[in-house]
């Protein structure tokens, strides 16, 4: 039992973890946002800073991958239940359950991959081909770590619905704008 229930301390870790690599996300952001601003004032000033363009997609790529477990809890990635709607509960749920198994297939997929990229780029010193030559370790490791997290909240997810609970939030405002 790797996740007994919504409120148990295994559980909460894996909420915090969650929360943890969002508020990397938000860090992440806040970092593109700087990288883009003194790019600004460097070219108003007429200052040559290398590669910053590079640092500030690196950092919205963080963003953007450490921020999917978090969004898929709160029911914020896109959903499409005009369908599901409109299905007997049967076929609603079987179509749920397969739609959960191969997000966690195609997660735990990406994870793997990320990770393993991450490593081939430690063990080769693979660096940037942009001026500012970045081990590119570095912020591969914000992907990896964001797509483990991605595989982890679908296996949460699929658990929960083993468990007759929901894991992904869907309020009402969330279903009227799907």
């Amino acid at each position: 039992m790797f996740f007994p229930n919504q409120e148990g301390a295994v559980a909460q870790l894996v909420f915090r973890f969650y929360q943890a690599l969002m508020f990397l996300s938000c860090v992440s952001m806040v970092a593109a946002f700087l990288a883009v601003l003194l790019g600004v004032v460097a070219r108003e000033v007429h200052w040559d800073v290398v590669g910053l363009d590079a640092y500030a997609g690196y950092a919205i790529a963080c963003a953007l991958f450490l921020a999917l477990p978090a969004t898929l809890r709160k029911g914020e990635h896109i959903r499409v239940t005009l369908l599901l709607d409109r299905l007997p509960a049967g076929v609603r749920g079987a179509l749920e359950w397969a739609c959960l198994g191969l997000g966690f297939a195609m997660a735990l997929t990406l994870a793997w991959y990320a990770t393993r990229l991450v490593w081939v780029s430690w063990i080769t010193h693979d660096i940037s081909p942009g001026a500012d030559a970045s081990p590119l370790w570095i912020p591969q490791l914000g992907m990896a770590l964001g797509c483990l997290g991605f595989a982890l909240s679908f296996a949460h997810a699929l658990w929960l619905r083993w468990q007759g609970e929901h894991f992904i939030a869907v309020g009402a405002e969330a279903a009227r704008t799907e």
